[in-house]
């Protein structure tokens, strides 16, 4: 598993952050918060990448895989892509770009839309994404740390950010 370079620094200075910027502006806790979050979301992403790059994958690859070996077809309209990613075209279009060059995604025109493209995991993508899911599920997604009620804890305060961010219903 590649594990990000550690800061070693005697200090944690989101916490220093937070008592400097609680005499100079008032409550830190929301500062705090925000910062950690955006420091968690960057070592995550540094240890899952790491994981992925034997596959030759990175997170966001990999996730696109996933969600077209969801698709009953295996295809899903790029357009589709994005929404459920929740990223933007230009990111899905780059993505699939890379997964179409190392051969594990194929596109097809959308029969339904004449306009549309298909993203089509091929049996490559397939066998790369179960493998690479293999390997992620035994490094417990680099969560490995936290027991499921603090997982499911965890699932449930970010929701209630997602919500609030319009990303769904709830």
């Amino acid at each position: 598993m590649h594990v990000p370079k550690p800061l070693d620094l005697p200090f944690d200075p989101i916490e220093r952050a937070a008592a400097i910027w609680e005499r100079r502006f008032g409550d830190s806790k929301a500062m705090a918060a925000v910062t950690s979050i955006m420091r968690a979301q960057q070592i995550l992403l540094a240890e899952l990448d790491g994981l992925l790059r034997p596959f030759g994958l990175t997170f966001a690859r990999y996730e696109a895989l996933v969600l077209l070996s969801f698709s009953r077809s295996g295809s899903l309209p790029l357009r589709l892509i994005g929404q459920r990613l929740m990223v933007h075209p230009t990111s899905v279009t780059n993505t699939i770009n890379r997964l179409e060059q190392a051969k594990l995604v194929v596109r097809r025109p959308n029969p339904v839309d004449k306009r549309g493209t298909l993203a089509e995991i091929t049996p490559a993508g397939r066998q790369v994404v179960d493998a690479a899911t293999d390997t992620l599920m035994a490094a417990g997604f680099c969560l490995r740390g936290y027991g499921e009620d603090e997982l499911d804890a965890m699932f449930g305060m970010l929701e209630k950010l997602r919500v609030a961010a319009g990303d769904f219903g709830g």
